[in-house]
């Protein structure tokens, strides 16, 4: 029995490894397919329609992630802990987030103004509503793949048909309504990604031969999900409370500015949120295995490696953050003190994340207060924020600089909407300690992730791109932000990773990993 075990610990965390791998690449997919999608969008539409936009689908996308009930995390725990056909059970919860779907659509529906406060309604824009049941039933169907290590389908889905499908029909559309383009595109993609995520289903799984809708049981899948739908809404309320507390201060075009310093720094935070599903059914089996010492080595090691990985792409976009924000249009350079906040804020929440990967399971309730209360925090520091900054706002330069010194104006506006990033940064870090000392006395020893060799790396490639931001802003995008990260990456490689650790960019499983202990740098 001893004897099994690390060849089962080598298995889960090559598993692990595998949706890691997986998911990296993702990673570069939905950098190159959003690039061109905020590009068309800043460029053509500009920051006004784009901030209408992003308002709109605010919205929107707070409806889906209630209609899935907490079923992205909690079906793995339905399908290890059911003796019913898990087609079945998938089919359950497809069912369950549709009922939930259709409420949701009736109410934006009837009170449309919650997606359009400050514009007119008409067109196309009546049927947005409806895309809740596409995204509500895409995050379901990507739950039922990863729970069979099928992260493939969700790269596929997410980053490769969903951003290139709204990137292509933002620009066709662009020739056929500059007010509605944004929408119709959204739209389009979310289509698109629903069917993308229901065809390897129905190849995985099949049809449900033999199912019929049990309204008892749908009520008590929907009901032992409240916990896990509440932590996955307040998570998600926490990376978009800040546009809708900009909304209400400032016009769409600060909303617009801000949004694409959210998308940009969104696309690291695909890589945590991404292992969830590969990584929800590796902890449910050890859970009901006992093995809580297994599931702590697990958080330990995925959490290395997403605050590795963050903190080098945090770094790399940050730094010669104002050539990012200028690839998008001159318009929204102004969004480059949001944008770094924003990237790190990511790089921070990685614990949190990582952790309440296992709450969820072991300690809901717990779970979902400390996420209230860091939501809170965050509203109230964003707000306090923004009043503060507008008083010592006379006293910083009215101009910043680009990449050859030219002096570029700097609005108040924006000036002070970084503020609502300096509070997003300051919850999730009270959020990670909270939620990995609760989860390290749950499991009766530490789950941190922090290395020492994540400061010396992250020191090294500061340095380097003091050097980057000196040359034009076409050189840091081509070579600053490739060399930026490859200096990171060599030393949290060489004096950070173990063996166990390697196995992430191997495709063999190594004979006998260990993992080091909590705060460990490797020696030279």
């Amino acid at each position: 029995m001893t004897a099994a075990r690390p060849v089962e610990a080598d298995e889960d965390i090559a598993a692990l490894a595998r949706g890691g791998r997986t998911n990296f690449f993702g990673f570069l997919l939905r950098l190159a397919a959003r690039l061109p999608f905020l590009f068309i969008a800043g460029r053509i539409y500009g920051p006004e329609m784009l901030g209408r936009f992003a308002y709109a689908i605010l919205i929107v996308e707070f409806a889906a992630q209630l209609a899935t009930l907490g079923l992205k995390r909690g079906l793995a725990q339905q399908l290890s802990s059911t003796d019913k056909p898990h087609v079945c059970v998938v089919a359950d919860a497809l069912l369950v987030a549709f009922i939930a779907s259709g409420i949701a659509t009736l109410v934006l529906a009837i009170f449309p103004q919650a997606m359009f406060p400050n514009s007119a309604i008409h067109g196309f824009e009546w049927l947005l509503p409806l895309i809740v049941f596409a995204i509500a039933g895409s995050d379901v169907s990507l739950a039922a793949l990863a729970y069979r290590h099928n992260v493939k389908a969700t790269v596929t889905a997410r980053a490769i048909v969903e951003p290139w499908t709204i990137s292509i029909a933002a620009f066709v559309l662009s020739y056929l309504s500059s007010r509605d383009g944004l929408i119709i595109a959204y739209v389009l993609s979310m289509v698109a990604a629903l069917l993308a995520s229901l065809w390897p289903l129905y190849k995985s799984y099949g049809l449900p031969r033999g199912w019929r809708p049990n309204p008892g049981v749908l009520w008590n899948l929907a009901r032992r999900n409240t916990p896990l739908a509440g932590a996955d809404a307040i998570e998600w309320a926490s990376r978009r409370i800040d546009i809708a507390i900009l909304g209400l201060f400032f016009s769409p075009a600060i909303v617009g500015i801000y949004y694409v310093a959210q998308q940009v720094a969104s696309l690291p935070q695909k890589l945590k949120t991404s292992f969830d599903p590969i990584l929800g059914p590796v902890i449910t089996e050890k859970l009901a295995e006992g093995d809580k010492a297994a599931v702590a080595r697990q958080v330990r090691q995925v959490g290395f490696w997403i605050i590795a990985a963050q903190t080098g792409i945090a770094l790399a976009l940050a730094i010669p953050g104002q050539a990012v924000m200028g690839l998008v249009g001159p318009g929204f350079i102004g969004g480059t003190g949001a944008l770094a906040f924003l990237l790190f804020a990511e790089a921070i929440a990685a614990t949190a994340v990582v952790s309440e990967a296992a709450l969820v399971y072991i300690a809901r309730h717990r779970n979902l207060m400390i996420s209230v209360a860091m939501l809170s925090v965050q509203a109230g520091l964003s707000v306090a924020l923004i009043l503060l900054l507008r008083e010592v706002r006379p006293y910083f330069p009215a101009y910043m600089k680009d990449g050859v010194g030219n002096a570029i104006p700097d609005s108040e506006s924006t000036f002070i909407a970084a503020g609502v990033a300096i509070a997003l940064m300051a919850a999730v870090g009270l959020s990670s300690i909270l939620k990995s000392r609760l989860l390290g006395r749950l499991l009766g020893t530490s789950v941190q992730a922090w290395r020492w060799a994540l400061v010396w790396a992250a020191l090294a490639a500061a340095i380097v791109g003091q050097a980057v931001v000196r040359i034009p802003e076409w050189g840091e995008l081509i070579l600053g932000i490739p060399l930026i990260l490859l200096t990171f990456g060599v030393i949290v490689w060489r004096w950070g990773f173990t063996h166990e650790d390697r196995v992430l960019f191997r495709m063999k499983k190594p004979k006998e990993p260990t993992l080091p202990p909590p705060g460990f740098s490797s020696p030279r």
